[in-house]
């Protein structure tokens, strides 16, 4: 395997949009896709980042970052 993440992606995508959806035109599939892209990258829990969604995994990071040393 040459890049997991490449190769998870590729499939969940193929899997979950492309078998799934029949695009009328290049403009239809430009926001189709942009939308999934949107919720894959926002919304959807991760299992590398212990299940959580990538904004609930920013929003603790932040909060770890700027809590002030003890």
């Amino acid at each position: 395997m040459q890049n997991g993440f490449v190769e998870s992606f590729n499939g969940r995508m193929r899997d979950e949009l492309l078998d799934e959806t029949m695009f009328r035109n290049l403009a239809h599939a430009r926001i189709v896709i942009a939308a999934w892209a949107n919720d894959y990258n926002t919304e959807r829990p991760h299992s590398a980042l212990d299940y959580q969604t990538p904004v609930d995994y920013a929003r603790t990071l932040t909060t770890a970052i700027n809590r002030p040393a003890a």
